[in-house]
C-alpha cells in the first residue's frame, strides 16, 4: 500500500490557506505585470498622477458669445457647467474643477498637461439645434456668384408675386428668391462657424454637413439640444427582441422635447424627401440628417444608418454633451501652479505614517505576536492599493488629490478594524474552550459576516457620495470605495489564511504567553455547567477581576441559580441546565 503524499496529509485548512495565498500572489503579480506593460508600451508610470491641488495644471476661461442686447442667465451658466463637466469626465480626466466666474464666465481647471482631444472638448462652443430640412443637394466645391440678371429676375418676380407666409418650419414658403440664390451659390468652404453658431433660431439656415459632401437649406429651430436628456449607442433590436447586427443611436428627450418632437415627427412623416429629414446642427454644421420613418410620441427616437460601433458612439457623445445653452469662446488659457503644493502632500503622508505607527503600537500591545499578521496585512493592502491607483492613473485618468490621501489614511483604520473583529472572535472561541485550530475556523465564520456587513455599509456610503458629489469629494469617495474592496480581498485571501497556518505552529497552538492567543491570559475559559477555568497564577488582579466578570456574564440563568445555591451550601442539581 502506497504511503500518502505529503500534500494529501496536510489538514484541509492548510490546503485552503495555501490556495488562497496563491490567488493573492497571482493577483499581485497580475497588477505588477499590467503596470509594467503600461510603463513599457503605453506611456504609464510607476507613480500615481497627482490632482490639481498637488500638481497644478491648465486653466481655461470661457466667455459667452452673445449678440447685441443678449444676456446670459445664471441657469444657463449652471447648465453649461454641468455639460462641460460631463464632457471632461467623458474624456477620462478626474479631479477637474469647473466653476463660474462672476455672472458671465466659466473657469475650467484641468490637472496636468492638457491633451488636444480634451482641449477640443472644452473649447468647442457646441451649440446643438434641431432643424427640419427644406432643400438638400450635393455640395459644390466652387462658389457660384449670382448674376445681375438673376438678381433682376428675382427682384421682378418678387415685385410680381407676393410671397406667402410660411405655415411651419419646413414650409417651402421660407425659400425666397434671395435665399434660393444664396443656396444655389453656397460654397461649404466659406462657412463661418462662429457666425453660423449665432444665426437666429427663428430664421432659415444654409449650411453643410461636417464632410462638406451635402449642402442643406434648413428651416427655423424646432427642438433645442438642451431638451436631449440622454443619447446612447446600441444594437438595433427586431420586434421579437433579436439583434439585427446594425448599430443605432438612441435619444431620450425631456418633457418639452418630447412634446416638440412629437409634433415635428407627425408633420414630417409622409413628406417627400428631403423634406422628411430632420437635421442635428452642431456649431453650425450638420452632424446627422436622418429621415423620419414614423411618428414618435414617446420622446425616444432612434437614428439608424450605416453606423459602426465607433461612429454611433461618436454621434451619441456629440448629441449628449454638445447641447450647451449658449456658445462660448476662449478668453484665456494659462498654466497654473498647485493650489496646495507638495508640502501639503508631505503633511498628509506624515499624518498617514503617524496613524500607521499608532495602529502598529496598539496591535503589538493588544495582540503581541499576532500583531505581525496585522502589520503584514496592512503592507499587502498598501501594495495592492498603490498598484491599483497607479494603473487607474494610467488607464482611467485617476488622479490622487489631498482628499484621496485623506481617504487612504482613513482606510488604515477601516482595515485594522477588520483584523480586530476577526481576532476578537477567535479569542471568544478560545474563551469558550475550543482549541486554536477550531477557534480560528469558528471565529472566521462569525467574523466574516460582521466584516462583510461593515464593508458593505462603507462601500454603499462611498458610492452614494461619488454619485452626488463633485470635484475632489468624488476623489475621496472613489478612493474610499477602492480601499474598502481591497480590504475585503486582503482579509479573505491573506489574514484568514495566515491565521490558519499560524494555528498549526507550536508557538501559537500551545498558547504561548506572547502569542496573543493564550487562553489562560484571556480571562476565564468556560467549561460548561457553571464551571470556568481559573486564570493563570501570574496574571494581575485586574485581569482576575475582569475574568470573573466575564465568567459571570457567560452564565445561563440555570447556571447562575446553581452557583448561588452552591454558595449557600446546598447541593446543586444538574437538571434543567443548558448544555
Amino acid at each position: 500500500m502506497a504511503a500518502p503524499s505529503k500534500r494529501s496529509s496536510r489538514p484541509t485548512s492548510v490546503r485552503k490557506a495555501w490556495r488562497s495565498l496563491s490567488w493573492l500572489g497571482a493577483l499581485i503579480v497580475a497588477l505588477i505585470a499590467i503596470n509594467t506593460a503600461g510603463v513599457l508600451w503605453a506611456g504609464g508610470s510607476w507613480t500615481p498622477k497627482l490632482a490639481l491641488d498637488l500638481e497644478g495644471g491648465t486653466q481655461i476661461i470661457l466667455e459667452p458669445e452673445l449678440a447685441e442686447g443678449q444676456t446670459v442667465s445664471g441657469e444657463q451658466l449652471d447648465q453649461a457647467v454641468s455639460i462641460l463637466r460631463q464632457r471632461v469626465d467623458a474624456s477620462g480626466v478626474s479631479e477637474a474643477e469647473i466653476t463660474t466666474q462672476g455672472d458671465r464666465n466659466i473657469v475650467v481647471a484641468i490637472p496636468g498637461e492638457l491633451d488636444d482631444e480634451t482641449r477640443q472638448r472644452i473649447e468647442s462652443s457646441a451649440k446643438l439645434e434641431l432643424r427640419p430640412v427644406i432643400l438638400a443637394d450635393v455640395a459644390s466645391t466652387e462658389s457660384v456668384e449670382p448674376t445681375d440678371e438673376a438678381d433682376e429676375e428675382a427682384t421682378d418676380d418678387a415685385e410680381a408675386t407676393e410671397t406667402p407666409e410660411p405655415t411651419d418650419a419646413s414650409d417651402p414658403a421660407w425659400v425666397t428668391d434671395e435665399l434660393q440664390a444664396e443656396y444655389d451659390s453656397f460654397d461649404c468652404a466659406s462657412i463661418d462657424e462662429a457666425e453660423a453658431n449665432r444665426h437666429p433660431a427663428d430664421e432659415p439656415l444654409v449650411t453643410c454637413d461636417t464632410t462638406n459632401t451635402f449642402k442643406y437649406l434648413l428651416g427655423p429651430v424646432e427642438v433645442s439640444g438642451e431638451n436631449i436628456v440622454d443619447a446612447t449607442n446600441g444594437m438595433v433590436q427586431s420586434s421579437t427582441g433579436v439583434s439585427t447586427g446594425t448599430w443605432a443611436v438612441n435619444l431620450r428627450f425631456d418633457e418639452q422635447g418630447t412634446e416638440d418632437f412629437a409634433e415635428v415627427s407627425t408633420r414630417l412623416f409622409g413628406l417627400e424627401s428631403p423634406r422628411n429629414q430632420f437635421a442635428f446642427v452642431l456649431d453650425g454644421r450638420i452632424i446627422s440628417a436622418p429621415s423620419m420613418n414614423g411618428i414618435i410620441t414617446d420622446g425616444r427616437p432612434q437614428i439608424t444608418g450605416s453606423f459602426t460601433q465607433e461612429s454611433s458612439k461618436a454621434l451619441a457623445d456629440q448629441l449628449k454633451f454638445g447641447a450647451l445653452p449658449i456658445s462660448f469662446t476662449v478668453q484665456s488659457s494659462d498654466t497654473i501652479s498647485a493650489t496646495l503644493g507638495s508640502s501639503q502632500l508631505q503633511s498628509g503622508l506624515i499624518a498617514g505614517l503617524i496613524g500607521l505607527i499608532l495602529v502598529v503600537i496598539y496591535t503589538l500591545f493588544q495582540y503581541r505576536a499576532l500583531a505581525s499578521v496585522t502589520i503584514a496585512s496592512l503592507v499587502v493592502a498598501g501594495v495592492i492599493t498603490y498598484l491599483s491607483i497607479t494603473i487607474l492613473s494610467w488607464y482611467q485618468g485617476y488622479r490622487l488629490s489631498l482628499a484621496g490621501v485623506a481617504a487612504l489614511i482613513v482606510a488604515i483604520g477601516f482595515t485594522a478594524d477588520s483584523f480586530i473583529v476577526y481576532f476578537e472572535r477567535v479569542r471568544d472561541e478560545l474563551r469558550d474552550g475550543r482549541a486554536l485550530v477550531g477557534a480560528v475556523e469558528a471565529g472566521w465564520k462569525r467574523a466574516l459576516r460582521t466584516v462583510i456587513a461593515s464593508k458593505a455599509v462603507n462601500l454603499l456610503a462611498a458610492i452614494v457620495l461619488f454619485i452626488f458629489a463633485v470635484g475632489s469629494v468624488r476623489g475621496f469617495a472613489f478612493t474610499l470605495g477602492l480601499t474598502t474592496i481591497i480590504d475585503v480581498i486582503v482579509v479573505i485571501l491573506f489574514t484568514h489564511p495566515m491565521l490558519q497556518l499560524l494555528a498549526q505552529t507550536r508557538f501559537f497552538s500551545s498558547g504561548h504567553s506572547w502569542s496573543g492567543l493564550d487562553p489562560t491570559a484571556l480571562g476565564a475559559v468556560y467549561r460548561g455547567r457553571a464551571e470556568f477555568r481559573k486564570p493563570a497564577a501570574n496574571v494581575t488582579k485586574t485581569k482576575v477581576a475582569s475574568s470573573t466578570r466575564e465568567a459571570q456574564r457567560r452564565q445561563t440563568i440555570a447556571e447562575r441559580k446553581a452557583a448561588e445555591l452552591a454558595a449557600v451550601g446546598d447541593t446543586p442539581s444538574n437538571e434543567g441546565k443548558d448544555s
